[in-house]
């Protein structure tokens, strides 16, 4: 990802209206109210639906969102590494925005190219000279 810094990130966060959270109980350490408190976050955003996003760019989310995408095209990013709900809240915006802001980058267009005369005779001799070098380990034969 590019160098970005938080307040630049934060350009890359859809409007709160096209966000919607779910609060889930999580575990591990969280003390006398560990299974009382939902403090998870469950962060979805309707990538395909949005205007928000151009369409390469939506096309480019979707595919980078993997298994955090649905079949409907909204992504669900879940956030359970804290114990408070609202740093919960913010880790899961800021993953979004990052995955967004990873989205935008064009991918460079890879040029076919094909091994130079010296690259494949040097891969070959390479080849040769592993070949030797087994042939050489293989104990005496039947006639010796």
């Amino acid at each position: 990802m590019t160098g970005f810094d938080d307040k630049q990130r934060s350009r890359f966060l859809p409007p709160e209206e096209q966000l919607s959270e779910r609060f889930v109980l999580t575990g591990g350490p969280g003390g006398q109210h560990v299974n009382r408190t939902e403090s998870g976050v469950q962060l979805s955003f309707d990538a395909a639906g949005s205007s928000f996003l151009a369409e390469p760019v939506k096309t480019r989310l979707l595919k980078l969102a993997g298994s955090r995408a649905d079949s409907r095209g909204v992504i669900t990013i879940e956030a359970r590494g804290h114990r408070s709900q609202h740093r919960n809240r913010a880790d899961a915006r800021e993953r979004l925005a990052a995955l967004i802001e990873q989205a935008h980058e064009v991918p460079r267009a890879r040029i076919a190219t094909r091994p130079s005369r010296a690259a494949k005779k040097k891969r070959l001799e390479s080849k040769r000279r592993r070949g030797d070098i087994k042939q050489k380990r293989s104990g005496p034969g039947i006639e010796d």
